[in-house]
């Protein structure tokens, strides 16, 4: 149960470059080692990270310098830069993505009692190469005008007939989805997962969607009325607009409980600095920094014990699915083939 910036600028020891599929880092190889600070390679915006790595800063003197990008265009960086990467640590969005950086052999072990002690197995990798640090739900998003939540239970009624023209989904292309479905076929088998997911086609009130905000956004429009969506963009949106016609629905809390992820990070196996890299995983971990790691992004502290900030909390609690996140990462594959297979796109 979970309670719950192309433009360069260097500032307090800090400088940030966006990183694009199309975008070279403007720093020459070498030149970052040189300086003798503990760099970083994320998925997560600066804006969500600056805050923490200013006050491990001031707090630890190890000053850092943090790289902005996609997933996908971080990870392929990191194997082209092979041994001469610059890169200590790599932050990721979803188990999928560090799990896919793992078998790339980029990762050394964390080997890190603290986090062993304050992060959940089921949110860690089994062969202790990365580690969750927060934890977002992917859940039922309805319209308060048109759906009443007794009639919403999960995951798999979303394939009742009930909902035909009445469900709108993210592309299946996305990595939360691949993990959410590779969650279903764990839990249910192959062939149960595939008429869950067959059923969602068949419900379709749109073409799958690029983005979860445009889920929402479909919803309200009245184009359909119940989608599944990650949390923190639910929160993002309440935001804005704290009296919107949306509310989250806790998916089956008489079963499995709610699919759940994770943003988190690894070491890079090369990196010279792993005794810091290993600190700032560390204190990514505890309680303070907790607390602001999720908060910046609507997310639910990886620590158990930690509480979330008022706004996650007033969500009101849930049976979060405990299922192993590197289970999930080991049927990706298998729940892309499945969604193909159906006509999920």
């Amino acid at each position: 149960m979970l309670h719950n910036i192309f433009s360069k600028w260097i500032t307090a020891g800090l400088a940030v470059v966006l990183l694009t599929p199309a975008t070279a880092l403007v720093t020459s190889s070498g030149a970052l080692a040189a300086e003798n600070k503990l760099v970083i390679y994320s998925a997560r915006k600066e804006h969500l990270l600056k805050p923490l790595l200013d006050e491990f800063t001031k707090e630890t003197g190890i000053e850092t310098l943090l790289y902005t990008g996609k997933d996908s265009a971080l990870i392929e960086r990191v194997k082209a830069e092979g041994d001469k990467t610059d890169a200590d640590i790599l932050m990721m969005a979803d188990a999928g993505n560090l799990g896919y950086a793992a078998e790339q052999d980029l990762f050394a072990k964390l080997d890190s009692q603290t986090v062993r002690e304050r992060i959940p197995a089921h949110l860690r990798d089994d062969q202790d190469r990365w580690t969750g640090l927060s934890v977002r739900a992917r859940t039922l998003v309805y319209s308060t005008e048109r759906v009443n939540p007794k009639d919403l239970s999960g995951y798999q009624d979303l394939a009742d007939p009930k909902w035909q023209g009445k469900l709108c989904l993210r592309t299946s292309k996305k990595v939360y989805n691949k993990s959410l479905v590779a969650s279903l076929i764990s839990h249910y088998g192959e062939d149960q997962a595939e008429k869950i997911v067959t059923g969602w086609v068949n419900n379709l009130a749109a073409k799958p969607y690029a983005k979860d905000s445009q889920v929402m956004d479909a919803i309200l429009a009245g184009r359909c009325d119940v989608g599944i969506v990650n949390s923190y963009y639910f929160g993002r949106l309440v935001e804005k607009k704290p009296q919107v016609a949306l509310a989250l629905f806790w998916a089956d809390q008489q079963g499995h409980g709610t699919h759940v992820n994770i943003s988190g990070a690894g070491i890079i196996k090369s990196s010279d600095q792993a005794a810091n890299a290993r600190t700032l995983i560390e204190w990514l971990t505890q309680n303070k920094a907790q607390s602001l790691y999720a908060e910046v992004n609507q997310e639910y502290p990886a620590d158990p014990q930690i509480p979330p900030s008022k706004t996650v909390a007033s969500w009101g609690k849930f049976k979060a699915d405990d299922l192993s996140l590197s289970e999930v990462v080991r049927l990706q594959q298998q729940a892309v083939r499945l969604m193909q297979k159906v006509g999920y796109r």
